[in-house]
């Protein structure tokens, strides 16, 4: 499956967020480090706090942190806040039908 910029930018982000989760990370740092747009990633940074990912927070040293529970938020959550997963049956790849193909369809 290829994933939208958005997708992959929230799964970044969430990533670094969840490497270090008390310390607030500002959207810029995220996007120099990425080599994105700020303002791209602002909109997906908007979606993950909606969802309760991540937290924001305003003023001198603020910016974004971990939200949710890293023990129960799966990389697929964060994936399907941003694709349309729909019937994935429908748009099985080759090799779908394998042992491996639907353990990994199972990841």
């Amino acid at each position: 499956m290829k994933l939208q910029i958005s997708t992959s930018l929230a799964l970044y982000s969430v990533l670094e967020f969840a490497g270090n989760p008390k310390d607030p990370i500002s959207a810029a740092e995220i996007a120099a480090k990425y080599e994105v747009s700020t303002h791209h990633l602002a909109k997906v940074l908007r979606e993950l706090v909606r969802a309760g990912v991540i937290e924001s927070t305003r003023g001198v040293g603020g910016g974004y942190r971990f939200g949710g529970n890293a023990k129960r938020l799966t990389l697929m959550d964060v994936i399907e806040l941003f694709e349309d997963i729909g019937d994935r049956a429908a748009g099985r790849e080759p090799g779908a039908s394998t042992d491996v193909g639907q353990a990994l369809g199972a990841v």
